[in-house]
């Protein structure tokens, strides 16, 4: 593998139909002219959704996933943030937030904008949550929204993109950001949310491109690798 441009203290650029972005090795991306960072499927509240249907895990995806994002806007200093749909992982998770939650949450939404997309998993946000809800949101050349369209400037989520590599003799399987350059789709940050190899067919179908790269979330870095290298 190969590390992606200027690849620094975890951080890696991607041009993403012309606009440069920060690429962090947690899985968000920041916009240093417009102090925008974005981050895609939370699914907060995943722990206890299984929970109620049997399936017990332990129950602390939310704190993990909420103290990482902390870390990432504490490093960042973003102006606003932009969530990409499917923070919560069901149509109630949002009631089982606990008041430890919601305290990190509203710290974190203070004195800067935030923007929720509305996803496939919390289509109906409630309006107590902080900040506002937008099916898709529009800056510049960049089109952010939750399911990608293949459409040019995009940069969507949903889709949960991984790869899996060999290196020095084994196999490893990341997530990774999966960008050809004109679009992109962001890995899952929630800390329970599972992951779609980048060579599934529905990567092919948004990216008709023979120059799809993942950027693979290393331990101290990202490496750049073709998807067709992947498998």
């Amino acid at each position: 593998m190969t590390r992606a441009a200027v690849d620094i203290a975890g951080y890696a650029s991607l041009n993403i139909a012309g606009v440069a972005l920060v690429a962090d090795l947690s899985g968000a991306l920041f916009w240093e002219e417009q102090r925008l960072l974005v981050v895609s499927d939370l699914h907060l509240e995943k722990g206890s959704s299984f929970a109620a249907r049997g399936v017990l895990l332990p129950p602390y995806d939310t704190v993990a996933t909420l103290d990482r994002l902390a870390g990432v806007i504490a490093r960042h200093h973003p102006r606003m943030v932009i969530a990409l749909g499917d923070s919560f992982h069901d149509r109630t998770a949002h009631d089982r937030l606990s008041a430890r939650d919601r305290a990190a949450l509203s710290a974190m939404q203070a004195r800067r904008d935030w923007i929720w997309i509305s996803g496939n998993h919390d289509p109906a946000l409630p309006s107590d949550l902080g900040g506002v809800v937008a099916h898709e949101v529009a800056i510049g050349p960049i089109a952010f929204r939750h399911e990608p369209t293949g459409a040019s400037g995009e940069i969507a989520g949903h889709l949960h993109p991984k790869a899996r590599v060999s290196t020095r003799g084994r196999s490893m399987e990341r997530r990774c950001f999966a960008c050809d350059g004109e679009r992109a789709v962001m890995p899952a940050f929630g800390a329970y949310a599972g992951g779609l190899s980048i060579r599934d067919a529905a990567f092919a179908k948004i990216f008709q491109t023979p120059v799809l790269m993942a950027h693979v979330l290393g331990d101290v870095r990202l490496h750049t690798i073709a998807a067709s290298r992947c498998y």
